[in-house]
């Protein structure tokens, strides 16, 4: 029964093509847009995810809130005290600095090139895998000795020497107001995808590491530690901790000490990146409303035209139900073969897109089955009222009507 209704309804869609195009168009526009809405919001999910992944999904930062009202200079580290959180906690954190950076200038003769380097400890590496391409990172002297050694990202290198195999030569560069020689130890690539590397900007600053000791001298202060929990350690209580420990070190309340962790950032960007999809997505869902009252409307002009038909099947013998579920039929197969053409057109969208931004698309097969079976949904909830009417038509009155 449900195949020959099926045949029935296919028939009766084939017959009028384009009418039955022009009534699927508000379903394809709407389950195409949530679908592409639905990928792109999981694809920018996972763009974040593999860009946090990069920080480190086990890095935290702590340090006494700046902005309260009575800040002094005390609220600030020490190295000592760095040493000692690195030893209270050494069971649970694998690496830990004094977050320093700097800013500056590298002049190599008529080159000059903007750089922006991260002060790191030697076993950096251990917790922030470095694809070193010439040379090597730093080792325990370069930073015990705070060696005026540095590790070039190979897009800067280029721009600096000519050349990424710049290991060994030097240039000079102004480091806390003191301008000296410095030594390139090693060259590194990073990958960026086109999207990650638009999102971290197109500025011509390049990158570079330098040891944590150059930037931050035994005598100097500085606002934030941080660290690398091992593998497996619960960042949340190890949070938790290290707030406790820093509130009592600094005399401060533990409410003006301020803690975060990558694992917490990301949670917030993808809660904001979610509730942002689920808006928009909810926007273009309106368009299936829109879909299934033209549904509706074409469904009652198809009563309409086949009041003689129904009456026809009625005489033969075809109880209420038998006409009412025809109906129904042919209403889901509308809406659902729209939904099917829907899908594979925003599919296509956000897969073409990927392919021109050079991005991984991940589109979420539980929205797909959904994306279906919402369309096939539609379709009944809509034209129920037209086949409600077609099977309490008057079998005597429909065989009358011209």
């Amino acid at each position: 029964m449900l195949i020959e209704n099926m045949s029935m309804a296919f028939q009766a869609i084939k017959a009028n093509k384009m009418r039955s195009f022009l009534t699927m168009l508000g379903i394809i526009i709407g389950i195409g847009a949530v679908i592409a809405i639905a990928a792109v919001g999981d694809s920018m999910r996972n763009l974040f995810a593999d860009a946090y992944k990069d920080i480190g999904f086990n890095r935290g930062i702590i340090m006494v809130y700046w902005g309260v009202d009575d800040f002094r200079l005390s609220d600030n580290f020490t190295r000592d005290e760095m040493e000692r959180v690195k030893e209270i906690y050494k069971d649970r954190i694998e690496y830990i600095d004094s977050s320093s950076g700097e800013q500056t200038e590298a002049v190599n003769g008529r080159r000059k090139v903007k750089y922006q380097f991260q002060g790191v400890d030697y076993n950096y590496g251990d917790v922030q895998p470095v694809n070193i391409i010439y040379g090597r990172f730093f080792n325990e002297s370069d930073v015990k000795g705070a060696l005026n050694h540095v590790v070039l990202e190979d897009k800067g290198a280029i721009q600096l020497f000519g050349t990424a195999d710049c290991v060994g030569r030097t240039f000079r560069m102004t480091v806390k107001k003191v301008t000296q020689e410095y030594k390139v130890v090693g060259v590194y690539h990073k990958d960026l995808s086109p999207m990650v590397a638009m999102m971290l900007g197109t500025g011509q600053t390049q990158s570079g590491f330098i040891p944590d000791t150059v930037l931050v001298k035994p005598n100097d202060t500085f606002q934030n530690l941080n660290f690398y929990a091992r593998d497996g350690v619960n960042m949340k209580q190890l949070m938790a901790d290290m707030t406790q420990y820093v509130a009592k070190l600094k005399n401060r309340p533990e409410s003006e000490i301020r803690a975060e962790s990558v694992v917490e950032e990301m949670g917030s960007a993808d809660a904001q990146l979610s509730a942002m999809s689920a808006a928009v997505g909810g926007i273009a869902a309106i368009s299936l409303l829109v879909g299934g009252i033209g549904i509706m409307n074409i469904m009652m002009v198809s009563v309409t035209e086949r009041t003689r038909e129904i009456g026809i099947r009625k005489a033969l013998g075809a109880r209420t139900r038998d006409i009412m579920i025809q109906f129904l039929t042919e209403s889901a197969f509308l809406s659902a073969s729209g939904g099917i053409i829907g899908i594979i057109l925003g599919i296509s969208l956000v897969k073409i897109g990927g392919v021109l931004l050079k991005m991984t698309v991940v589109v979420n097969p539980a929205v797909v089955v959904l994306a279906v079976g919402f369309s096939a949904l539609v379709g009944i909830f809509f034209g129920l009222y037209p086949a409600s009417r077609a099977a309490k038509a008057d079998p005597i009155e429909a065989l009358r009507y011209e």
